[in-house]
C-alpha cells in the first residue's frame, strides 16, 4: 500500500479540526454522552451504507483505487463507514460545545420558519429531479425527515443549536468535498445528478450532509432527553 492510498482517510481527518480547536479550552465532557451517539450512528449509519452500497451496485457513483486503501465491507469501502462516524460526531461535538458556550441564545421560531421553506424547497427539488436518483432520493429523504421533525414538533427547542452546528460544518465539508472531487477520489454518474456544482461538487451533497446530521442528532437528543441509559459520573 502506498502512502496515496491513504488521502480519504487523512482528508477525513480534517473534520476533527474543529472539534479540537473548540475543545483546546472549553473540554465538553463528549465522553459522556457517546451512549446516546453510538445508538444514534448505528441506526443512521445503516441506513447510509444501504444507500451507499446501492449506489455503488447502480454505478451511481464510484470510488477512485488510488486514493482508497482497498479494505472493504459489504462492498462499500472502509474510509466511507469511517465518514459515517467522523463526520457526524464532529457535528454533534459542535452542537453540544454550542449549547455549552450559547445556552441562552435560542431563536426557535426563526429555525422553524427556515425549516418550513427548506422543506418545500426540498420536496419542490425532489419533483422536479425525480428522473435523477442521486438528487431525487437526497432531496426526497431530506425533505421527508424534516417535515417529520419540524411537524412533529418535538425538536423545535434543539432546532437553533442544530441549525448553528450545520452552519459551522459546512466549511470543513465544502473544504473536504472539494479535494476529494478535485483528486477524483469520488465520481459521479452525470446521468444521476442536477450537473450544477459548487466548489467542483455536486450541489446534492449540502442536502446529504443535511439528512445524515439531522438524522443523527434528532436520535441523540431523544435518547438523551428520556435517559435510555443510565448516568455515570466522574
Amino acid at each position: 500500500m502506498e502512502f496515496k492510498n491513504l488521502s480519504y482517510f487523512l482528508l477525513l481527518a480534517g473534520y476533527l479540526v474543529i472539534p479540537f480547536i473548540l475543545g483546546y479550552r472549553n473540554k465538553v465532557r463528549f465522553v459522556f454522552r457517546l451512549r446516546y451517539l453510538i445508538p444514534a450512528t448505528l441506526f443512521a449509519g445503516a441506513i447510509f451504507i444501504m444507500w451507499d452500497r446501492s449506489f455503488i451496485e447502480l454505478d451511481i457513483w464510484s470510488f477512485n483505487p488510488e486514493y482508497m486503501s482497498g479494505i472493504q465491507w459489504l462492498q462499500v469501502p472502509a474510509e466511507e463507514w469511517l465518514s459515517f462516524i467522523v463526520i457526524p460526531w464532529s457535528a454533534v461535538y459542535i452542537y453540544e460545545w454550542l449549547k455549552i458556550r450559547f445556552e441562552n441564545f435560542e431563536q426557535p421560531r426563526i429555525f422553524v420558519i427556515l425549516s418550513l421553506v427548506g422543506f418545500l424547497v426540498l420536496a419542490l427539488l425532489a419533483y422536479i429531479y425525480r428522473r435523477n436518483m442521486f438528487s431525487f432520493f437526497t432531496f426526497f429523504l431530506a425533505a421527508i425527515y424534516l417535515g417529520y421533525t419540524v411537524f412533529r414538533n418535538r425538536f423545535r427547542k434543539n432546532m437553533t443549536k442544530f441549525y448553528l452546528a450545520f452552519f459551522i460544518m459546512l466549511l470543513p465539508f465544502t473544504i473536504i468535498s472539494s479535494v476529494i472531487s478535485r483528486l477524483g477520489i469520488i465520481s459521479y454518474n452525470t446521468k444521476h445528478i442536477m450537473n450544477i456544482y459548487l466548489a467542483d461538487f455536486p450541489v446534492e451533497k449540502f442536502a446529504y450532509l443535511f439528512l445524515m446530521l439531522l438524522i443523527h442528532i434528532t436520535i441523540y437528543e431523544y435518547l438523551s432527553e428520556r435517559r435510555y441509559f443510565l448516568d455515570f459520573k466522574l
